[in-house]
């Protein structure tokens, strides 16, 4: 079935239900909303339905499309005068999302690309008026409009946007009521809802399996889950344009996991900066547990299989947009104005161009201009600085007193060293058009820009083409066609664009005589550097424009989904938790019932389990056995057709010490294969003799790090000796594990042990030793007193666990060490990337699994079921590696 909102948003489209749909919204979209794998997993089609359906796939081969989403859509809305009403529409030029557009069908090999927009409406639309509207947006615009409740959108943009994320993302902290907004559950819940009517309406238009989706900023974090939950592979990118603040300040955050883990429901996420990425990945690791790496070039998170991938690069500008704008003759008319108002007069031009709020820096900016007045006379009644101030995003206090403070500031430096035809501060608060904005940059000498925290800023790349201006830019300013450009940038550290402007003055714009000095710096530069700093920037804004930008990101977000297809998928987890756990094809849960009846009917099994997250959960402060699972134990061991061992990391007089109760059991210890063995109805303990000399040099290297990392420990295993840093600061923590780690390889480069690092810790332990071996030796024993096992099954919850597995199913694909018919179940613990075949949930299914097993052996014994294994014999302790 169609969903009603999406059959009837086609309709509307098509101008009623029996008019035809739009050609890229056409009814051979329908059925792929529903049918999209991951959605109906287990839905059955027909031969001749799929063929049918091949067959209008290949001749209706569908366009690339792609459903970008923001807060706001790309057209500028007005109502018409007049008692008739209605609404007129027009594309919005400024908009970055359609920049995005065109830029790409212009020159990145994206012409036939569709996009579809769906966001809000800057203006309240009336209930009456939105089938109108969307009927409008839809046909003519290709956008989807999201109409919110006045209420609840300000609740949403003007409260939880602006008073908390804004804030918090520019790392200002509510200390108090004043400094940003307390936390409020309640904007919280309209942050949370906006964000579900936004996912609502992709799901109105998205044919999952096609389509990727682009989402755009801090205002919809959370609906990547939104979308993940409804369509489990649904191709999905989020770029975040705000600064992404360190893990000391997002920490504060109430909901910071929620947002995080939305972030991760997403294949792609972008950065303008690498500080701004590694302010995320630090997070991840610090309230996740998450760990990143690089892949080929690319950062990628494990998140419960699935790849996330990190995208660092800033947006850059619309060069064709720029050039028009240079090229319209108001321009040179404005620019010719300018040039009469200052340069005729040997004024020379500082331009600042800044929202008016709190972040922008404006008033350090005014006090940094004051101080060059102060120390360079020679400059006063020479230098403006002509600050526009656009109109501020939101509103509040905050945002009237930088008002009120710019206000007093210039008249402040008006009145100190103005002169009757000459004014050192020149405000302009009303909103400019773009043209006159292009011609200050035009005459500006040197652009000023001091934000104190700002995401990306695109202010010094206009200013940069502007300064590269055209042939009639070049008359009107008296240049020749061989006159070299030049430019002068004063930017802020704090920007996202400072890293890619290298031949800029950076300046801390808390250091007010810094920021005067590099003012005076630029004013006094040689024409030469000028030129050559400018013609660098150059380079780089020229070939990095938004369309590269775009076409970078939309590229890596297809490299990223290739495989996505190719995995099984669960949904798990409620509310903003929801995550999809992604897995191999044959990964599958293990059926008890598969399980007994093959358990059943064999009569030689082999049964290897773990004990730490297996038999027992990791989070158990007590770790030894109770008395429930040694009588478990001992109904498997009872039966003779069984070899059940309990292999685990622990130390040999730990296993011996917990198992003695369990006559009959096995104990495979990893390190330094300490192994009982049954001989003749009684056991025999095997333990190799070991070279453990190495110790006296590692131990006392991994004391120096235990004492200088705090929260680290050191585990001495018997025959190994680990050193864990899993209370200690996650990234301290791993810079220290990586110097042990060279440390030691180095010292012990002529001992017979390996290093290795590990999930939070680093461990040393003689060459060759891995629970692979134990299970492999087991094998090779039995294989060689003729024994073929025709049951097998191997539980563990880490990664040392993975040898285990890997041994047996290799076994079990290229034997002979089994029985040709035999049955292999290697189960790991938990829906995660394994080696083996089948997963249980917890340790909890674990225990049930094996009760379920060592009851039927002693409903068998009851039976008076017989044969049996024979037990090893003394040509067992001969295999065991000394």
């Amino acid at each position: 079935m169609v969903s009603r909102s999406y059959s009837n948003l086609l309709e509307l489209a098509s101008g009623g239900s029996g008019g035809e749909p739009l050609p890229s919204l056409g009814r051979r979209r329908i059925p792929r909303v529903v049918t999209a794998s991951g959605i109906v997993p287990d839905l059955d089609v027909s031969d001749d339905d799929a063929a049918s359906a091949a067959s209008d796939h290949s001749s209706h081969a569908p366009r690339e499309r792609v459903i970008i989403v923001a807060n706001q859509l790309p057209v500028r809305a007005a109502r018409r005068a007049g008692a008739g009403g209605g609404w007129d529409f027009e594309w919005d030029e400024d908009s970055l999302l359609l920049q995005v557009r065109d830029s790409l069908r212009a020159h990145h090999g994206r012409a036939d690309v569709e996009f579809v927009y769906v966001g809000g409406l800057r203006d309240d639309v009336p209930p009456a008026d939105h089938d109108e509207v969307a009927h409008e947006l839809l046909e003519g615009f290709r956008c989807v409009p999201t109409f919110l409740r006045a209420d609840l959108r300000s609740r949403f943009y003007h409260g939880f946007c602006k008073q908390q994320l804004w804030p918090l993302f520019h790392y200002m902290l509510p200390l108090s009521p004043e400094l940003g907004g307390r936390f409020d559950r309640l904007l919280w819940q309209a942050y949370v809802s906006v964000n579900k009517i936004f996912a609502d309406k992709i799901l109105e238009v998205i044919s999952p399996d096609e389509d990727f989706v682009w989402v755009h900023d801090y205002h919809l974090m959370v609906l990547p889950t939104f979308l993940r939950k409804r369509f489990n592979r649904v191709k999905l990118g989020f770029f975040l344009h705000s600064p992404f603040p360190s893990s000391e300040i997002y920490k504060t955050l109430p909901v910071r996991e929620e947002l995080l883990r939305s972030l991760l429901n997403a294949d792609l996420i972008g950065f303008h900066t690498f500080d701004y990425a590694r302010h995320f990945l630090s997070c991840c690791s610090r309230m996740l547990g998450l760990k990143y790496e690089s892949q080929r070039g690319y950062i990628a998170l494990e998140y419960y299989g699935r790849t996330v991938t990190i995208k660092i690069l800033p947006v850059g500008v619309h060069l064709e947009q720029l050039q028009s704008v240079l090229n319209l003759p108001e321009t040179g008319v404005k620019v010719a104005e300018l040039l009469k108002q200052f340069y005729h007069r040997n004024r020379l031009l500082l331009l600042g161009v800044d929202d008016m709020d709190i972040f922008k820096g404006i008033s350090l900016k005014l006090l940094a201009f004051e101080q060059l007045l102060l120390q360079h006379p020679e400059w006063r009644g020479r230098v403006v600085l002509v600050q526009i101030a656009n109109p501020a995003r939101g509103k509040g206090k905050d945002v009237k007193e930088v008002q009120e403070e710019s206000d007093a500031m210039v008249k402040r430096i008006n009145d100190a060293f103005g002169q009757p035809d000459y004014q050192p501060v020149i405000l302009i608060d009303k909103p400019l058009q773009f043209y006159e904005r292009m011609a200050y940059y035009v005459v500006a000498e040197c652009c000023l820009v001091t934000a104190v925290r700002d995401g990306m800023n695109l202010i010094p790349y206009e200013y940069i083409i502007a300064r590269q201006g055209n042939e009639m830019i070049d008359r009107i300013l008296g240049l020749g066609p061989s006159s070299r450009k030049k430019s002068m940038l004063v930017v802020s550290e704090f920007i996202g664009c400072s890293p890619s402007l290298s031949g800029a003055i950076r300046v801390n714009p808390w250091n007010i005589d810094s920021v005067a000095d590099a003012m005076d710096s630029a004013l006094e530069m040689p024409e030469g550097e000028k030129v050559l700093r400018h013609e660098k920037h150059h380079r780089y804004v020229s070939t990095h424009d938004v369309g590269y930008w775009a076409n970078s990101f939309l590229q890596d977000l297809e490299r990223t989904c290739l495989d996505h297809n190719r995995r099984r998928c669960w949904g798990i987890g409620f509310g903003l938790k929801f995550r999809v756990v992604a897995l191999d094809p044959n990964f599958k849960k293990l059926a008890v019932e598969h399980l007994v009846s093959a358990y059943r009917r064999t009569t030689k099994r082999v049964i290897l389990l773990d004990y730490d997250g297996t038999l027992m959960p990791q989070t158990s402060f007590g770790k030894s056995p109770t008395s429930k699972t040694i009588d478990m134990l001992n109904s498997l061991c009872r039966d003779k057709n069984n070899m059940v061992f309990l292999v685990s990391t622990k130390s040999r007089v730990t296993l011996t010490e917990w198992f003695s109760p369990c006559e009959n059991l096995g104990l495979a210890a990893e390190h330094g294969y300490f192994l009982r063995l049954r001989r003749d109805a009684e056991w025999q303990t095997c333990v190799p003799v070991i070279d453990c000399s190495w110790k006296q040099i590692a131990e006392p290297v991994m004391k120096t790090y235990t004492e200088t990392t705090d929260g680290s420990t050191i585990e001495d295993k018997e025959t190994a000796i680990v050193w864990s840093y899993e209370d200690a600061d996650p990234d301290f923590g791993s810079c220290q594990a990586k110097e042990l780690h060279d440390h030691l390889e180095s010292v012990l480069s002529n001992e017979p042990v390996s290093v290795k690092a590990g999930l939070n810790h680093v461990e040393v332990k003689p060459q060759g030793v891995s629970k692979g071996l134990v299970a492999k030796r087991i094998l090779s024993t039995m294989q060689e007193r003729g024994d073929l096992p025709d049951f097998i099954l191997c539980v563990g919850d880490d990664r040392s666990d993975e040898d285990m597995f890997e041994v047996i199913t290799t076994a079990a694909a290229r034997g002979p060490s089994l029985h040709p018919e035999a049955e292999v179940f290697a189960c790991t613990v938990g829906r995660k990337p394994s080696k083996a075949k089948y997963y249980l949930d917890d340790p909890a299914d674990i225990v049930r699994l094996v009760q379920g097993l060592a009851s039927v052996s002693d409903d068998q014994a009851h039976d008076g079921g017989g044969g049996g294994t024979p037990p090893l014999d003394d040509a067992a302790t001969d295999t065991i590696p000394r």
